[in-house]
C-alpha cells in the first residue's frame, strides 16, 4: 500500500509539473514567430531542442539582434543547455535499462524531469516521476508551441499582449525557489548586475555569455556556503 501511494504521488507530481511547464510553450511559440521564425521552424525547435530555457534564450537574442546575432544566440542556448548534461549524471543511475532507453531519457532530461524524479523516495517512484513528467512536458510543450506560433502569426507583435515578458518570467520562476542560500543569492546577484551593466554596450547575447562566466566563477569558488547542502539532495533508496 505504501509503495502504491508513493507511485501515485510521483505520477501526480509529474503531471502537475509537466502541464505547468507546458503552459510556457504558448509564449515561446508567439515570441519565436515574432523573432523571425516561421511556424514550422518554431515547432521543430521544440521537438528537437526541447529545453525551454535554451529556446527562450535563443529567440530572445534573435529578436534583439536579428540574424547577425545568430552565433551569440546559439552560444547562449548552448551554455544554458549544459545544465541538462549535469542533470544526466544525477538521473542516469535511476533510469537503468538498455542503451536506447538511456538515449530517450537523455532527450527529456530537463529541469522538470530531474526535479520530480530526484524528489521521490524509492527507485520505482523516481522512474515513474521521471517518465510521467517527461511525457506530460514533451507532449504539452510541443502542442502549446504550435498553438503559440499560430496565435503569434495571427496577432502580430506579441508585445502589445505582454507576451514579451514571458521569457523573463520563466527564468525568474526557475530561479526564485533556489534563492534560499547566501551563495546562490550571490551568484544570481553578480550575474544580474553584470548583464544589466553590459547590455547597453555589447552586442545582443554577449551580456548573457559574460554573466554566465561570472556566475560560474562566483559559484565555483563557493565563498559563502562551503557547509551548505546541495540544491538537489541525493537521498535515494536503491541507488
Amino acid at each position: 500500500m505504501a509503495r502504491s501511494s508513493e507511485d501515485s504521488a510521483a505520477i501526480r507530481a509529474g503531471l502537475a509539473v509537466g502541464l505547468a511547464a507546458a503552459a510556457y510553450g504558448v509564449s515561446y511559440g508567439a515570441l519565436a514567430v515574432a523573432a523571425g521564425l516561421d511556424v514550422w521552424q518554431t515547432c521543430v525547435m521544440s521537438l528537437v531542442m526541447f529545453t525551454g530555457g535554451s529556446q527562450f534564450a535563443l529567440i530572445g537574442v534573435l529578436a534583439t539582434g536579428g540574424v547577425a546575432a545568430g552565433p551569440t544566440a546559439i552560444a547562449s542556448a548552448a551554455i544554458l543547455g549544459i545544465r541538462n548534461g549535469i542533470y544526466g549524471v544525477r538521473v542516469a543511475p535511476m533510469i537503468g535499462g538498455r542503451w536506447w532507453k538511456r538515449v530517450a531519457a537523455a532527450w527529456v532530461t530537463i529541469d522538470e524531469t530531474t526535479a520530480v524524479s530526484t524528489n521521490q523516495p524509492t527507485l520505482r517512484s523516481q522512474r515513474l516521476g521521471f517518465w510521467t513528467t517527461a511525457a506530460a512536458t514533451f507532449i504539452g510543450w510541443n502542442l502549446t508551441s504550435l498553438i503559440g506560433a499560430l496565435i503569434g502569426d495571427a496577432l502580430g507583435d506579441p508585445r502589445q499582449w505582454g507576451l514579451d515578458a514571458a521569457a523573463a518570467a520563466a527564468f525568474v520562476g526557475l530561479l526564485w525557489p533556489r534563492l534560499k542560500q547566501r551563495q546562490t543569492i550571490a551568484v544570481a546577484s553578480a550575474a544580474a548586475v553584470v548583464a544589466v551593466a553590459l547590455t547597453p554596450v555589447l552586442l545582443p547575447g554577449l551580456p548573457v555569455l559574460v554573466a554566465g562566466i561570472v556566475a560560474v566563477v562566483v559559484g565555483g569558488f563557493n565563498w559563502l556556503s562551503n557547509a551548505e547542502p546541495p540544491l538537489i539532495p541525493l537521498e535515494r533508496e536503491g541507488i
